[in-house]
């Protein structure tokens, strides 16, 4: 322990083994050991006492589309980043589309890399995407540390991103496959979407019936086919059809290799209270009824879904229109995904060791970080945050780090301030003030 430079001391530290007052030592960006609470703190130690705040491992946020470089003004990896670490996120994995180019080669996945480099205030990975036409650059993507391939099975929105047709798909994740790679899918089926009545207008309810369940619910039934045939690993992005979850852990218990995620919107915010033109509120999948909420908390609880990322898919606020046909689907969460996930957990009974897990344990494991994120526990890298669960605070847009501050959580109160974040044993953000970047590009371990 002589070499320990730092303790961090709560009363509440939420660790693999549960919530106990701890001191954390932490030495050269990691964690060395968790000790009891009233451990004397080696000679030459830095000692941080929050008293009753929580000590949590810092969250570990899977899909987030940067959109940089080519759509700096979307977003950027300067403003994503500092958006996450004020939001208590110490890692993000960036989505290879709505950046230009995206990252389909190894040569489009370099220039990504140069852009991030001195941008990043927290830890940033990346997936590769896959696409019809690149089933030759999925290897070499692999080789060169993605964490894994994003396909689209129904049009992805961009046209330099086209999606994958079923027998495409076959093609692409038999490749994956042969690696032992992992294929991340948006899954709704076009037909269904095509078959959909498309009325467009300021409507929320007529933009829901454009994007019915069943389009999820195909999508994922033909992805779990191909998974089982081939024997290959697969992942659920943005689950929003409660439907779906029963065959999902019908899948999972016949030993299909898959995992799901759902959105901290899917979870928080519901269809009925969506105002009409009101198209902060716009993703695809849709953001659904109250009824179906509750189900995805339920597959939550039980572990049928596996975890929560924000799916932080911005733009400027010219593309948010009143008319939910044309405005650009996607919401802006990286800043407040924790807030908003307590605050609706907590009322459902859920404890902060759950939104542990969901956000930051099993997103780690789902990228193979489980050995150096998601958890308090020595050898891990010393990355936290430091929460006051129980203050809240009113959602203003003007006080968010995101590029565009456009919100579908405006106005509303959250539970749960994040007063720190800490990334390998450096404070990066304290009550609104940032250090230098000084995150570091992860690659998928061998």
């Amino acid at each position: 322990m002589s070499d320990v430079e730092l303790v961090l001391r709560s009363t509440r530290v939420i660790t693999p083994e549960g919530t106990r007052a701890a001191s954390v030592a932490v030495s050269g960006g990691k964690i060395t050991a968790v000790l009891a609470h009233d451990a004397e703190a080696p000679d030459g130690a830095r000692v941080e006492d929050f008293g009753d705040d929580v000590l949590l491992p810092g969250l570990v946020d899977t899909h987030v589309h940067v959109n940089d470089p080519g759509r700096t003004e979307w977003e950027g990896f300067w403003t994503a980043t500092r958006a996450a670490a004020a939001g208590g996120i110490t890692t993000l994995i960036d989505m290879p589309l709505n950046s230009l180019p995206p990252t389909t080669t190894v040569d489009n996945l370099r220039t990504k890399k140069d852009v991030a480099r001195a941008n990043a205030h927290i830890d940033v990975g990346f997936w590769g995407g896959a696409l019809p036409d690149n089933v030759k650059d999925l290897r070499p993507l692999h080789d060169a540390g993605v964490f894994g391939f994003k396909a689209f099975l129904s049009p992805s929105g961009v046209d330099e991103f086209p999606e994958l047709d079923q027998e495409q798909l076959a093609h692409s994740l038999a490749e994956i496959a042969g690696f032992g790679g992992l294929l991340i899918a948006h899954a709704e089926d076009p037909h269904h979407l095509a078959a959909a009545p498309q009325r467009g207008g300021r409507k929320y309810a007529d933009f829901l019936a454009s994007r019915p369940r069943d389009a999820e619910d195909t999508a994922i039934a033909n992805l779990i086919a191909q998974a089982q045939r081939l024997n290959a690993r697969v992942h659920v992005l943005h689950l929003s059809s409660s439907d779906a979850l029963p065959m999902i852990a019908a899948a999972k218990a016949r030993g299909v290799r898959l995992t799901v995620e759902t959105c901290p919107h899917y979870l928080t915010l519901t269809a009925e209270e969506v105002p009409d033109g009101a198209s902060e509120f716009k993703c695809c999948p849709p953001i659904r009824e109250a009824a179906n909420q509750d189900l995805l908390w339920q597959a939550l609880a039980d572990g049928t879904i596996d975890c929560v990322v924000t799916d932080h898919s911005p733009s400027t606020a010219d593309l948010k229109t009143d008319d939910f046909a044309t405005a650009w689907g996607g919401i802006s969460g990286l800043q407040l995904s924790l807030s908003a996930v307590w605050t609706e957990a907590r009322a459902r009974g859920y404890g902060l060791e759950d939104v542990v897990r969901w956000m930051s344990t099993r997103t780690a494991e789902l990228a193979g970080l489980g050995d150096r994120k998601g958890a308090i526990a020595a050898g891990h890298d010393a990355d936290f945050a430091v929460l006051a669960p129980d203050e809240t605070f009113t959602v203003d847009p003007a006080a968010l780090q995101h590029r565009n501050r456009v919100t579908a959580y405006a106005g509303r109160t959250l539970s749960g301030v994040v007063r720190s974040t800490w990334l390998r044993g450096k404070r990066i953000v304290a009550d609104g003030e940032f250090t230098e970047p000084t995150g570091l590009l992860l690659t998928r371990h061998p």
